[in-house]
């Protein structure tokens, strides 16, 4: 594409067949757009501007649904290290997530041609994994979302990879953009109660990254959860937005901030999927499923004792 005006440096490359699944031996039946690429149930559904409180046994369905979603992302972010291609990281992904019974939900949807997205340096969200071997310097988001007896779980997380011993200046930068992108969820997070309003998530979350000189895409949120992939409420992560609702126990959504090093503003290739940051800096995002209690918050998608280091 000679024409196209790439943001950085960041190039696709070669894109391997979609990963095929078995017909039989799912606990469940699969979300329609495993067969025909469109969510046309989730489309359709008054949940879309309904907000959904969860039985316990939902709640449950929840919780293994995301507990497994952490296993596979512990498993693939165990093989970041530099010369791994993204197009490996998603071949462990989707054997993974099969050989526990569920479905990679982000395979097919819309017609995205992988298991999990992987987002590298100036690349925002929903890259799709190909044959580029990561660097030593990198830094590469995670997205791993898993379907399991028809309940989604959806986390994702930025590594860095390898040293940086080669550009120390350029890495410490990357180190601190991560961080921030992660305070900015914790500070999201902290917010979360009962009675609390999503709108005022992103005020926290675009204070902090801005006060670091930092900014916040707009342009994708947070989401609803459950039987369905994507589902009110949306969770905008920037200042004076003008999201619905508040929090009851029993809801459960995902707070996901991007953060750029530069501007918020972002930029398709012309792929369709792959968005970037609109001047080439890199950008890092964290992201967690997360139920509503009585008293606060339960993270559905918490780390463990078995979680790589981001850096």
């Amino acid at each position: 594409m000679p024409e196209f005006k790439w943001t950085g440096p960041l190039r696709p490359m070669k894109v391997s067949p979609k990963r095929s699944v078995p017909k039989i031996g799912w606990l469940c039946p699969l979300p329609d757009y495993a067969r025909t690429g469109w969510p046309e149930a989730e489309f359709a559904s008054s949940l879309q501007h309904k907000l959904e409180v969860k039985t316990p046994e939902q709640l449950a369905k929840m919780r293994a649904a995301c507990s497994l979603g952490r296993a596979v992302m512990d498993a693939v972010a165990a093989a970041i290290k530099p010369g791994v291609t993204t197009d490996q990281l998603d071949r462990i992904c989707h054997a993974m997530t099969l050989m526990n019974g569920a479905y990679p939900s982000p395979r097919n949807y819309m017609g995205f041609p992988k298991s999990l997205c992987t987002s590298v340096n100036e690349v925002v969200c929903h890259g799709i994994p190909d044959a580029r071997p990561l660097e030593d310097g990198d830094i590469v988001n995670l997205d791993i979302t898993v379907c399991l007896d028809g309940y989604h779980g959806d986390l994702n997380e930025t590594y860095f990879v390898g040293t940086g011993s080669s550009d120390p200046e350029r890495a410490e930068r990357a180190k601190a953009l991560m961080k921030c992108a992660l305070e900015c969820l914790e500070l999201a997070m902290a917010r979360c109660t009962p009675g609390a309003r999503f709108r005022d998530l992103g005020e926290a979350i675009q204070t902090h990254a801005n006060g670091r000189g930092y900014g916040v895409v707009k342009d994708f949120c947070g989401h609803g959860i459950g039987a369905l992939f994507h589902c009110a409420p949306n969770v905008p992560h920037y200042a004076k937005n003008k999201a619905v609702g508040v929090m009851k126990p029993g809801m459960t959504f995902t707070i996901e901030p991007m953060v750029n090093e530069g501007t918020h503003r972002t930029k398709h290739w012309p792929d369709g999927w792959t968005a970037v940051t609109a001047d080439g800096g890199r950008s890092a995002q964290y992201e967690h499923t997360m139920a509503v209690t009585e008293t606060g918050l339960d993270v559905l998608t918490k780390r463990t004792a078995n979680s790589r280091p981001f850096y």
